[in-house]
C-alpha cells in the first residue's frame, strides 16, 4: 500500500474524507474522525460499510474514501470501496494483512503490522488502527499547516511514550481482575464516554458482548438522560471513561446521576482525577497523555475487563 506520499496532493485537495468500516474498525474510524477534524481540519464522515453499499452515496472525484479492515477481506468494506471507486473517489486503506484484497485494490494506504489475531474479539487491531490514523492525520495536518511544529512534535513524542504507559495499565491486571469478578452476575452493562472517548465506550461494550456474551451498550454520556437512564439501578454496572480533559466536569455530573439511581460506577480515570475517584465505586487509573491519544490508553482496561468477566 506504500503510505500516502504519492497521493498526498490529492488528499490535501479533497473536499471530504469518508471512512468506511465494520465492527471494531468502525470504532477506530470514529476516533479517526476526531483526529482528522481536530488536527487536519478536514471534514469527515464515518460510515458503516454495510450501509454505504445500499445507498447512492454522495461521493465523487474530489473526495477520499478510507477503508479500514483488520483482515483486508471484509466483504462489506470491499463493496463500499468499489462503489466509491466507480464514482471516481481516491481509495485509501488501513489493514493488517499484506497481500489482502483491500491492500491490492486501494490506491494507497498503510499496513498496521499488528500480527495475526488470536481470536475474533479484536483487541490489538483497534489500538494499531488508531495509531495509524493518528499518524495519517498528523501527516496531513503538517502538510496543510493546521498544526504548529511544536504541537506536531508534542503528539509524536507522546506517541513514543505510550508503550510504557500501556505497560503501567497491564501491571494493574490483578486489580482489574478483582473488579471484574464482582460483575459476572450482571445481565447488562452501560458504557459512557464523551468526545474522542465516546468510540471507546462503543468498543468496550462490543468487547464485552463478544467475549462474555453479556448485553452491553455504549453511549455518548450526554445521551444517557435520553432513554438509558431509565434502566439504571443497583443491578446495572455503568462503565464511565473519565479522562481528564475539557469534558471532565460534565462526566462528573453524569456519574452523580448514575449514583442517584443506585447504579454501580466503574470509572476509567486519568491519574489525579480525584473528584471521579471520590464518586466512583471502582476506579481503574490510566496515565495522563495528550487528549487526542487517550483512546489508546482508555481502551486497554476495557479489553482486560471483558476478558476477565
Amino acid at each position: 500500500m506504500g503510505g500516502l506520499t504519492e497521493v498526498m496532493d490529492r488528499v490535501l485537495a479533497a473536499q471530504k474524507l469518508t471512512i468506511a468500516a465494520c465492527g471494531t474498525s468502525w470504532h477506530s474510524g470514529l476516533v479517526g474522525e476526531y483526529l482528522f477534524e481536530q488536527l487536519a481540519k478536514m471534514p469527515v464522515e464515518v460510515e458503516y460499510a454495510s450501509e454505504f453499499r445500499y445507498r447512492d452515496p454522495l461521493i465523487g472525484k474530489e473526495d477520499v474514501l478510507l477503508a479500514i479492515s483488520q483482515s483486508g477481506e471484509t466483504a462489506d468494506t470491499l463493496a463500499a470501496m468499489r462503489e466509491a471507486r466507480e464514482k471516481g473517489a481516491l481509495i485509501l486503506g488501513v489493514c493488517n494483512v499484506v497481500g489482502s484484497t483491500i491492500a491490492r485494490e486501494t490506491d494507497a494506504g498503510v499496513f498496521t503490522h499488528a500480527g495475526p489475531e488470536i481470536g475474533v474479539a479484536s483487541t490489538k487491531a483497534f489500538t494499531a488502527q488508531v495509531v495509524v490514523l493518528t499518524m495519517m492525520a498528523l501527516a496531513v495536518a503538517q502538510r496543510k499547516g493546521t498544526v504548529s511544529e511544536e504541537r506536531f512534535r508534542q503528539i509524536v513524542e507522546e506517541l513514543w511514550r505510550l508503550p510504557e504507559k500501556i505497560q503501567s495499565i497491564l501491571d494493574q491486571n490483578d486489580h482489574i481482575k478483582a473488579i471484574s469478578e464482582r460483575f459476572t452476575y450482571a445481565p447488562n452493562f452501560l458504557y459512557l464516554g464523551r468526545s474522542i472517548n465516546f468510540p471507546v465506550a462503543l468498543e468496550g461494550a462490543l468487547k464485552l458482548k463478544e467475549i462474555s456474551y453479556i448485553h452491553a451498550e455504549g453511549y455518548p454520556a450526554a445521551e444517557m438522560k435520553h432513554g438509558p437512564i431509565a434502566l439504571i439501578d443497583q443491578l446495572m454496572p455503568v462503565v464511565v471513561i473519565a479522562a481528564t480533559d475539557h469534558t471532565n466536569e460534565k462526566m462528573i455530573s453524569n456519574i452523580e446521576e448514575v449514583r442517584a439511581r443506585k447504579g454501580r460506577v466503574i470509572a476509567i480515570a486519568s491519574e489525579g482525577n480525584e473528584e471521579v475517584k471520590r464518586l466512583a465505586e471502582f476506579v481503574i487509573e490510566i496515565p495522563e497523555t495528550d487528549d487526542v491519544l487517550t483512546p489508546l490508553l482508555s481502551v486497554i482496561p476495557l479489553q482486560l475487563m471483558s476478558y476477565h468477566i
